[in-house]
């Protein structure tokens, strides 16, 4: 695998940063919170967890993907400049780096500090002779039930064997054959068996991966054959797949979105992740089979770990809880200090309630929906659901609100990658309830985040609104940064019934208000709010634009972008993960800068803030500017208009600007570089200097002097 000068020369040369390479560039900066000395043992694995996920599902949907064009010969060209074939070459070149980069620090740092901090990963060799005994026990009676051999020769069919899953190939010869005879079986170890066999000494607990446990007995699944060689691997399946769906959502479209499910587990291969030392025999045999080139082939060294999601089990365990330092409480939203005693109905009639998690909790969007769901004056509840806990107590305020005989409509969001069967499995629950469910809208995802309750009040009837840049998810509010709003603005909530309106009807909307809105006009209009930035500048007028995102991909956007920058408007982008446009490049973006806060918590919210020569607009929902939420999906942004909260979304942006421990630095390039204090400036940490707001320090921010 070589990567010329000339491919690099294209890449540097095109004006767009390809989404891919960016996007391992962003799990670069996640694997550096690994390195970081301030976190513990514990903090570390968790990351590294995160990155072997993360890598897990990139090989699933965008490398995926990718093979989709190479296995069809379809034409497709990357941002970079590069064709198909030239792209993927690149592509698992850097791949294969980081992943060589992940295994020589969890062997070289991590596995050398963890006795010190209470824990051992061994195999059974290195055990205790009484623990060997426990092992061998659990082995016969727990795991080796579990066990299939599966044979592969001419008398057998090629196994399915199953995505992301521990599999040991065991090549075995019959006493007395030939070599040429030797056959290949398959054992996949289910993944309902624990990771780790934990062994608990006085000191320290003992992890036993649990291939070591099989290993060490594999032997008897294989009685009276000579066992040439065990190769422990694990592949990757192509995951991404776009539903055909009519424009008649009848029960036929949950069949279909279940039959996708299914080739998930049996789509082609994108990868083989495999421990030094393997068959040759058997790799050739799987590279023909499955039509994969070396490129794709990870080794994984004996002394690592394959797999590294494994090590949740191990962060996970009740001794060590008191090793993750504790998220501190929610404090109570600054529009809302006394969330606690007030009833929300009564509070909401007066003012708005801005919500920014998890600094806030979501409480009080739990508690509306709970009242809601009793009080006998609410008539409706209209609701977005894209992903869910598991055990939704959202969910039950809905069964609740059906039962005492409200009328409750969901569009539940099938199509939510990785959580289609949990939003079929709760979506059924409602729809046998009584409540109203609309499985997606035709061939868009529905991302937007929406809530409408509809309550009579003595001669008039009050609408109830939250709108959000994140999922109605109790588990992901703890972790994840996002911002809701809670109002009763009747602008708003025209909008939002409007909104309804087009997806559980058939209805064309006019024009919204204070509401952005996609597949239709977001695009555009945001577009129309730069060129307005861009033409302030040239006027001498003051000018400005702020964004927060979790991506930023679309080409279109990004070129005005560029523009606004030559017309000399200042732009400073907080971009979490893939950012396909490059600051800083003569003659493009001199004017724009681009950080990404990767830090404790997952930043999710997505902010559009245009200065507008001080008559600023400030929008917050859940579009990244990405051509999936422009052209793709059900998507909507909300402006706030409100003095004091527009000031709260301003000081997010303008904290995210100051953060010196959490944020990259994006360079021309495409690279990242930490960002550092400055000699004498005082660490600031978004992710705890949140949790000490008050109204007072946000009365008098700015973003432009």
């Amino acid at each position: 695998m070589i990567v010329t000068d000339r491919m690099e020369e294209t890449i540097q040369a095109s004006d767009l940063i390809s989404r891919d390479l960016s996007w391992l560039k962003f799990n670069e900066r996640v694997f550096d919170q690994v390195k970081k000395e301030q976190r513990n043992i514990f903090e570390k694995l968790k990351f590294m967890a995160i990155t072997a996920s993360n890598l897990d599902e990139f090989f699933m949907i965008r490398v995926g993907s990718l093979y989709n064009y190479l296995d069809y010969d379809k034409v497709r060209v990357d941002y970079s400049g590069l064709r198909e074939d030239a792209f993927k070459m690149k592509l698992m070149i850097e791949s294969q780096n980081f992943h060589r980069r992940q295994h020589e620090t969890f062997m070289e740092e991590l596995l050398p500090s963890t006795e010190e901090e209470g824990f051992i990963l061994s195999n059974v060799k290195n055990l205790l002779d009484e623990e060997q005994k426990i092992i061998k026990d659990y082995f016969f009676k727990a795991v080796y039930p579990m066990l299939t051999p599966m044979v592969f020769d001419g008398y057998h069919t090629f196994p399915i064997l199953m995505n992301k899953l521990l599999i040991f190939g065991v090549i075995t010869i019959n006493q007395g054959d030939k070599k040429d005879n030797r056959k290949l079986s398959f054992v996949q170890i289910p993944s309902n068996i624990p990771r780790f066999f934990e062994i608990e000494r006085e000191n320290v607990m003992i992890y036993v991966p649990i291939e070591e446990v099989i290993r060490e007995h594999v032997f008897s699944l294989f009685r009276n054959v000579n066992i040439e060689s065990v190769n422990l691997f694990r592949i990757t399946r192509n995951g991404d797949f776009t539903l055909e769906e009519s424009e008649d959502m009848d029960t036929n479209f949950l069949e279909e979105v279940k039959r996708k499910l299914n080739e998930r587990k049996t789509g082609r291969v994108v990868r083989i992740e495999i421990e030094e030392g393997y068959s040759k025999w058997m790799i050739n045999l799987l590279k023909e089979r499955w039509i994969i080139n070396d490129d794709s082939i990870f080794k994984i060294p004996r002394k690592s770990l394959m797999d590294f999601t494994g090590l949740w089990q191990v962060i996970g365990n009740k001794r060590f809880k008191d090793k993750i330092p504790p998220t501190p409480p929610p404090i109570p939203p600054l529009s809302y200090p006394d969330a606690a005693t007030e009833d929300i109905f009564q509070v909401l009639k007066h003012k708005d309630v801005l919500l920014h998690h998890p600094y806030n909790s979501m409480e009080p969007i739990m508690d509306l929906l709970e009242k809601a769901a009793d009080d006998p004056h609410v008539m409706a509840i209209k609701m977005t659901i894209y992903r869910l806990s598991k055990n939704s107590n959202i969910v039950n305020a809905l069964l609740r609100a059906v039962e005492n005989g409200k009328h409750v409509s969901v569009l539940f969001e099938v199509k939510a990658r990785f959580d289609e069967e949990n939003n079929i499995r709760e979506a059924k629950r409602l729809q046998k309830a009584g409540c109203f469910v609309i499985y997606g809208i035709s061939n868009l995802k529905t991302h937007t985040k929406l809530l409408l309750i509809v309550k009579k009040e003595e001669s008039k009837v009050t609408r109830y609104v939250h709108l959000g840049s994140g999922n109605y998810n109790e588990e992901t509010s703890r972790i994840y940064t996002d911002i809701g709003l809670l109002t009763t603005n009747e602008v708003l909530a025209n909008d939002v019934s409007e909104f309804f309106n087009v997806i559980t009807g058939h209805s064309l909307p006019s024009t919204y208000q204070n509401l952005l809105t996609s597949p239709r006009e977001m695009r555009n209009r945001l577009i129309e709010f730069i060129e307005k930035e861009a033409e302030n500048a040239r006027n001498g007028l003051k000018s400005g634009i702020f964004i927060k995102i979790n991506s930023l991909e679309d080409s279109e956007f990004i070129f005005a972008l560029y523009r606004a920058s030559q017309a000399g408007v200042p732009i400073k982008l907080i971009v979490r993960g893939i950012c396909c446009l490059r600051p800083g490049r003569p003659g493009l973006s001199e004017n724009i800068q681009v950080i990404s806060i990767v830090g404790e918590f997952l930043e999710h919210s997505r902010i559009y803030h245009f200065h507008n020569d001080g008559d600023s607009r400030t929008y917050v929902g859940s579009a990244d500017a990405m051509v999936r939420s422009f052209d793709k999906r059900l998507e909507s942004l909300f402006r706030v208009e409100t003095s004091v909260l527009e000031k709260q979304v301003m000081n997010i942006l303008s904290y995210n600007l100051r953060d010196n421990v959490n944020a990259y630095v994006m360079q021309e390039d495409g690279s990242y570089i930490h960002k550092e204090p400055n000699k004498g400036e005082e660490v600031f940490n978004i992710h705890k200097e949140f949790f000490k707001l008050t109204p007072a320090m946000i009365s008098d921010v700015k973003l432009i002097e």
